[in-house]
């Protein structure tokens, strides 16, 4: 599972991600959670572009958003096996911009947060798929949900479940064309390389989604505060 991340701007996001002019007014947020509006790079009719959309999946088929269940996270493994996603599949691909991602383990009665990424890049891309739900007033509403894949070395000890973070090369993959075949959903939707990512403990402010600054990517032995 994956239940928060990160977007830090140290690098233009519009020239990593070869968009022209992103001109949505988005900053750094260190600590997005559940139903917070994002950044989301689609490809619809030939062209690539990036669209805020709220993180948690709402079908376009349902009838009240407020009963409906906000996916967060879709296992890569059962993608093609259930009826919303496999329809999703064919073209409602997404990369979902982060730095990092949180990750909480176990210690008796407490829950210490995690703090990962990359070792060497500032931004990366989650696997992700969208939907677009309408209103009544026909207004739209974006939202996505990300993929999860098996832990690899490095996360197994926090949680058995991780992000699909998309190698480089396999993001065009990821965004464009028909669906992937079976073979390729195993290759690109699988574990990050777990020598290229690191993860240390972080504050516990974390813990609430109202708090949002740098100070919770930093390694809690540098920090005065837990």
């Amino acid at each position: 599972m994956c239940g928060r991340y990160s977007l830090i701007f140290i690098d233009d996001l519009g020239k990593r991600f070869r968009i022209f002019d992103p001109t949505l007014g988005i900053r750094s947020h260190f600590n997005i959670a559940p139903s917070q509006m994002m950044p989301v790079i689609v490809h619809q009719h030939g062209k690539t572009g990036m669209v805020i959309m709220q993180w948690g999946l709402i079908p376009r088929m349902t009838k009240d958003p407020e009963k409906s269940l906000h996916s967060i996270n879709a296992k890569a493994e059962t993608l093609a096996e259930k009826p919303l996603f496999h329809s999703l599949l064919q073209n409602q691909r997404c990369l979902v911009p982060a730095s990092g991602f949180y990750e909480w383990k176990k210690e008796g009665t407490r829950k210490i947060p995690f703090y990962i990424r990359l070792k060497i890049t500032p931004l990366f891309a989650f696997a992700g798929l969208y939907d677009v739900w309408y209103d009544a007033n026909t207004k739209a509403h974006p939202t996505y949900t990300l993929i999860t894949t098996a832990a690899n070395a490095l996360v197994a000890p926090l949680h058995d479940r991780m992000p699909v973070i998309l190698k480089r090369g396999d993001e065009e993959r990821w965004l464009t064309g028909d669906a992937p075949s079976s073979d390729e959903m195993k290759t690109i939707l699988g574990p990050y390389p777990a020598g290229e990512m690191e993860a240390y403990p972080v504050s516990s402010r974390v813990n609430s989604p109202d708090v949002d600054d740098d100070r919770l990517i930093q390694p809690l032995k540098t920090l005065l505060d837990p």
